[in-house]
């Protein structure tokens, strides 16, 4: 997951990069006289690294917009806490002013995704942000009970 507008910049030129270079490939295989058959077996795993950034690159900007996936149980509570800093417009050191700790703590949670991390810091980091989480229960687990 793409976290800081740096990582971000730099995977948007990484993208053009790889691309740019699959192309050359391809062109470089046809001159060979490879097969289309031999020309994609040589070429996706090397698209397949492509796409997967182009995937990161896009959930970035899809962050940056406020759309943000629906939260179950609080499991992916630490991708949420990362994807509103990044909504928000927020460095990690903006972050880790208002919190009152290290930048570098900041980087290590969310590198992490704020794994193991207690409720209440957790709430810290939505005041921090200014976001108010809401819950809802659905009546289908009560009536499990």
């Amino acid at each position: 997951m793409i976290k800081t507008e740096k990582e971000y910049i730099e995977a948007k030129k990484r993208l053009e990069q790889e691309f740019n270079a699959l192309e050359d490939h391809k062109k470089k295989m046809k001159n060979a006289k490879m097969t289309k058959e031999q020309i994609k077996l040589a070429i996706d795993p090397l698209a397949s690294f492509a796409l997967q950034l182009r995937e990161e690159v896009e959930e970035y900007e899809k962050l940056k917009r406020g759309q943000f996936e629906i939260l179950e149980n609080l499991n992916g509570i630490g991708h949420v806490l990362v994807a509103l800093r990044i909504f928000k417009g927020m460095k990690q050191k903006d972050l880790a002013e208002k919190l009152g700790v290290l930048e570098a703590q900041v980087s290590r949670d969310e590198r992490n995704e704020y794994h193991g991390t207690s409720i209440e810091k957790i709430q810290k980091v939505l005041d921090a942000l200014g976001v108010k989480l809401k819950t809802a229960i659905e009546a289908e687990y009560l009536d499990a009970v």
